[in-house]
């Protein structure tokens, strides 16, 4: 059996499927080639004509600051950025 054009991985007998949790075992090769390693956040979004495509995701400036919440007692932000505004 021949590999389709453009396909990492395609095998009848191995092809990753879909489970009833709407998990999918991605191919270790697959993602080597394309560099992704076990514990990285990925986005997933559709392609159009039944594809989805799998991409690392990047933080965003609203994810960053989300992660400080609660590192600042209340109102502490607020008071900097009113002493910024006096100067």
């Amino acid at each position: 059996m021949t590999t389709p054009p453009g396909l990492l991985y395609y095998s009848s007998k191995g092809m990753p499927k879909i489970s009833a949790k709407n998990q999918i075992t991605l191919p270790v090769s697959a993602l080597d080639e394309v560099g992704l390693r076990p514990g990285e956040h990925v986005t997933i979004e559709p392609a159009g004509d039944g594809e989805l495509r799998i991409r690392r995701a990047s933080l965003s400036f609203d994810d960053a600051f989300g992660a400080l919440t609660g590192a600042y007692p209340p109102g502490y932000l607020d008071q900097l950025d009113a002493e910024d505004a006096e100067r």
